[in-house]
């Protein structure tokens, strides 16, 4: 997927941040699963890199997307689009994110309440070494500025994606894009092998994120 034709995200996201932080896409490297979707409306669309198809869930609340990777992988961000002009009651509202080795040790790092959003949304799992938390903007804003005192990334074998909530009390979702990003390398920029495999995690929830198992 381009880098390049991300256009605006939660907070001063860009491109040129992506670049600069050295990020890159990594979610062709998982398995991507859905706990319900419309015929025509699945995994293909979600990640078929234009804006005009869209996943429709097709079941009961919470709507949950599924990120499977073969080993633990380290992930910084996730990226979503959303188009509220055009979808409405379908929009997410809220949105949690979990971490963990698979469904049944997931532990909730990240809860973003949405109003009204259109286009890229940005939910960081780590913040940047260095870096301050971002001011949240009105139509994103998470629950956790400081995302558990995780540091550049997170590392985990899976990611799950949970609308708990849409606009107007809709029941089914539809999500346009979604993209993971991690860390491109161990730059100078970036943690070194030792780090990479001792995160700075600063809540005993998120230990257990921090080293290979």
């Amino acid at each position: 997927h381009d880098v390049c034709s991300i256009k605006r995200g939660c907070g001063h996201d860009s491109s040129t941040r992506l670049l600069m932080d050295g990020l890159r896409e990594i979610g062709e490297e998982a398995a991507w699963s859905l706990s319900s979707a419309k015929p025509g409306n699945g995994v293909e669309q979600l990640r078929d890199g234009s804006t005009d198809t869209f996943w429709q869930s097709d079941g009961p609340q919470p709507h949950l997307i599924n990120i499977q990777f073969p080993r633990k992988a380290r992930v910084s961000e996730l990226r979503i689009y959303t188009n509220f002009k055009v979808d409405e009651s379908y929009t997410p509202s809220c949105i949690s994110v979990r971490i963990g080795t698979a469904h049944h040790d997931l532990q909730e790092i990240q809860v973003v309440d949405l109003k009204e959003p259109e286009g890229w949304i940005t939910i960081r799992l780590a913040q940047p070494r260095g870096e301050a938390a971002a001011p949240p903007v009105p139509s994103c804003v998470p629950r956790d500025p400081e995302i558990g005192g995780a540091v550049d990334f997170v590392r985990s074998h899976f990611v799950q994606i949970a609308i708990l909530s849409n606009h107007q009390n809709g029941r089914d979702t539809h999500l346009r894009q979604i993209q993971a990003f991690g860390p491109r390398s161990c730059s100078s920029s970036r943690p070194g092998p030792a780090e990479a495999f001792q995160l700075k995690l600063q809540t005993p929830m998120l230990q257990q994120f921090a080293t290979i198992r």
